[in-house]
């Protein structure tokens, strides 16, 4: 199957399906039961006062077939800002079809205009397509790295830390 897509920059009217696609993606990675946030949230937190991440679309001219979610990050190795991307989703019947590669082209290019150093992601490791497709492209999977995550509304620290 052969298509035409473009990507762009979302917009405020996009909250409705960026937030299906997150939903879609969050079902792909089995966590639907994670998702706890709302529409009016993402909105806040893409178009509000103070955004806190941008969106790239992957579009046909009459649906939108995919996502990159991103926000800026801080190397103090490289004293250069770059890039987290916190979500890559094409819907299935996408996939294979060069649209993934398009959004990660233009986010190679986006961070290339703002002089940023890099971009990172974290992948699921049971997730092989998208490890190969990612290898595929020149990205290092960093095997000595793992993400932590401390949950900001729950108590912090334990009872037998030292004082």
């Amino acid at each position: 199957m052969s298509f035409s897509f473009g990507i762009r920059p979302a917009t405020p009217e996009d909250v409705p399906i960026i937030f299906q696609l997150i939903q879609a993606l969050a079902a792909y990675e089995k966590l639907s039961h994670a998702v706890n946030g709302t529409e009016e949230a993402l909105r806040e937190h893409l178009f509000g006062d103070r955004p806190y991440a941008e969106v790239l679309l992957a579009h046909t001219p009459t649906e939108v077939i995919g996502y990159a979610l991103f926000l800026t990050t801080y190397s103090t190795f490289l004293t250069r800002p770059g890039l987290w991307l916190e979500d890559l989703f094409v819907l299935p019947a996408y996939r294979r079809q060069g649209v993934g590669t398009a959004l990660l082209k233009a986010l190679v290019q986006l961070a290339r205009n703002r002089d940023y150093g890099r971009i990172e992601w974290s992948v699921l490791d049971w997730n092989r397509p998208a490890i190969q497709f990612y290898e595929r492209l020149g990205a290092t999977v960093l095997p000595d790295w793992r993400i932590c995550r401390l949950e900001v509304l729950k108590d912090f620290g334990s009872p037998d830390e030292p004082g």
